[in-house]
């Protein structure tokens, strides 16, 4: 089987260093890869964008199966682009992966499915947004609409640091157009777990429960990043919270996204 690997990050290495010891495997590929991924396959120079050369590449080296790992290209649509030219791929389609691409769309969907979440409104008006920031009496979360690379979540300590927030994602445009809207939500206190499943678009195969870690400083201090480090299984989720947290959130939303028409298959992350 020959098989390609999109992206450039530390779990596309994680992937392909795990997809190289599949007996199973003839030929690997990553694109565009890094050093890490050079050591256990070939990496192809293209942007993971540029559909038509990623179909091109996948014809002329015979590609089984693409895996995509970045949420950007997934809600750019490349999945779709790639099955249009009958290949296999792993990941959802652009549909599917706006509850990952689109905080918005994510929080209406939740509320729309019965699915747990804080409470929240969305704005793409500065001033709404200070209005709003100002007349709840509960700390909050300030958080870019789109895509930012696992940036665009602002904790704020007190009421000017989430003004700031809103100016440097509303106004100065630190995340570009991820910030044409914002979330605000309602903080939430406690400890935080990542747990994802694999899914087809009906059933899922939860993972182990996972933390990770994305303050930039130790002692959990210092601006978000797209992630310091990260271990799993997390032992602070019981087997009876797993299960409950399979159900409510993950097998809900994934019978939510069917009977919106956008059925999601690939991995589905949720936050908790």
């Amino acid at each position: 089987m020959n098989v390609l690997i999109l992206g450039s990050g530390g779990r596309e290495h994680a992937l392909a260093w795990k997809a190289a010891q599949s007996p199973r495997l003839a030929q690997l590929y990553v694109t565009p890869g890094n050093a890490g991924t050079a050591a256990v396959a070939q990496n192809v120079s293209l942007r993971v964008d540029d559909h038509r050369a990623l179909v091109a590449c996948a014809r002329e080296r015979h590609i089984d199966l693409v895996i995509v790992g970045p949420e950007a290209p997934l809600a750019g649509g490349v999945t779709d682009a790639l099955r249009a030219a009958g290949l296999k791929v792993f990941g959802p389609t652009c549909a599917a992966a706006q509850i990952e691409a689109s905080k918005p769309f994510a929080k209406d969907f939740m509320a729309r499915h019965g699915i747990a979440t804080a409470r929240y409104q969305t704005f793409d008006d500065f001033y709404d947004a200070l209005a709003h920031l100002l007349a709840v009496d509960y700390p909050v979360v300030i958080k870019a609409a789109g895509l930012a690379a696992g940036k665009g979540v602002i904790v704020p300590s007190c009421e000017d640091e989430a003004e700031a927030a809103l100016r440097r994602i509303m106004l100065d445009k630190e995340f570009g157009a991820a910030g044409d809207q914002v979330v605000i939500e309602e903080r939430l206190e406690g400890e935080e777990v990542s747990l994802m499943a694999f899914s087809d678009g009906r059933t899922i195969k939860v993972m182990p429960p996972a933390q990770d870690h994305k303050r930039l400083r130790d002692g959990d201090r210092g601006p978000n990043t797209g992630g310091m480090g990260a271990y799993a299984p997390a032992p602070l989720m019981s087997s009876r919270l797993l299960d409950q947290c399979t159900r409510d959130i993950l097998q809900r939303a994934v019978d939510g996204l069917r009977a919106e028409g956008r059925p999601f298959s690939g991995v589905l992350y949720a936050g908790l």
